[in-house]
């Protein structure tokens, strides 16, 4: 086990390095001026100039990522050219938040894909299932602006049963929660279907049934334990499309999470804030991949860490 993740984090390391490079490598070829944000239309090339100087910014590309990456080993991820903050402690505030709104989002695409996963696989080949894999292709292809645009207009405007935006009681929490948890939702709706299938072929599912079991005893104590285990895999690749996709989403209902924080930092050419969040998200999708190998092992004794 030691071994195991010792070598994994060396891995994660090197995969951070790896996106902090090519993000800042990004950032550093845009057209954009971030100098001219901060200055203003009205300023003189004299005041432009002094500002780029200031900020280290007339550097070379390889002389201003060392700084970055020295200061970034330290534990310093800059300051914000636009809100002269630190970096770390706009996304520490606005962290909670994302968090609360991920944890609401994986509830729901749980309880939606496993459900429509599960009734899929026992109607096989029904018109049931078949509606619901189509269900599941238009919810993985549906944008998620679009989604989020929908649900407001229907649940908030039409109906009132829920808040149009803002951050903090369950009820404004619902709707963002349930537009990110649509696209998870297909995802494992035809994951879980495919695994059910199989394990509902297997020896000991119809062993079980020759003894008499009921049908909600075979499925639920025996083969769903079973069929659930690829799920927690994708729970860790999952922060991954909810870090993309949570951008769009706070924007959509003004939560206040480091998705609206970053938006509002790509608008303004912030470039501290977008590598500080990059990061962080980078960071998320590493430790949940490698949280989803770890507990593996816990859930079927038979997979082992090597």
């Amino acid at each position: 086990m030691i071994a195991y993740l010792t070598r994994r984090l060396i891995q994660a390391a090197l995969i951070l390095l790896g996106v902090s490079l090519i993000t800042f490598a990004l950032l550093y070829l845009l057209p954009a001026d971030p100098v001219r944000q901060i200055a203003g239309r009205s300023a003189t090339p004299q005041t432009v100039e002094s500002i780029r100087q200031q900020l280290g910014l007339d550097q070379p590309f390889v002389v201003q990522y060392w700084r970055y990456l020295t200061n970034l080993l330290s534990g310093d991820l800059g300051r914000s050219y636009i809100q002269r903050s630190e970096v770390s402690e706009l996304i520490v505030s606005r962290l909670p938040a994302s968090l609360l709104l991920m944890v609401g989002a994986i509830l729901c695409e749980l309880l939606i894909g496993l459900t429509m996963g599960l009734i899929a696989a026992v109607k096989r080949g029904t018109a049931t299932d078949q509606a619901l894999m189509v269900g599941s292709f238009i919810g993985v292809s549906a944008p998620q602006f679009v989604v989020g645009l929908l649900l407001l207009y229907v649940f908030a405007v039409k109906l009132g049963w829920f808040p149009i935006g803002g951050y903090g009681t369950w009820r404004h929490m619902v709707l963002p929660s349930l537009t990110l948890g649509i696209l998870g939702a297909g995802w494992y709706s035809r994951m879980m279907r495919s695994s059910m299938i199989d394990v509902l072929r297997q020896d000991y599912i119809r062993t079980a049934r020759a003894k008499g079991l009921a049908q909600r005893a075979v499925l639920f104590g025996h083969a769903l334990p079973n069929a659930i285990l690829p799920v927690v895999a994708m729970i860790g690749i999952d922060i991954g499309l909810f870090m993309g996709g949570i951008v769009v989403v706070e924007s959509v209902f003004g939560w206040p999470g480091i998705g609206q924080l970053a938006w509002q930092a790509i608008q303004r050419v912030d470039i501290p804030i977008i590598m500080g969040v990059t990061l962080v998200s980078a960071c998320a999708i590493v430790l949940g991949n490698l949280l989803a190998d770890i507990v593996a092992p816990f859930i079927d004794p038979r997979i082992k860490l090597r």
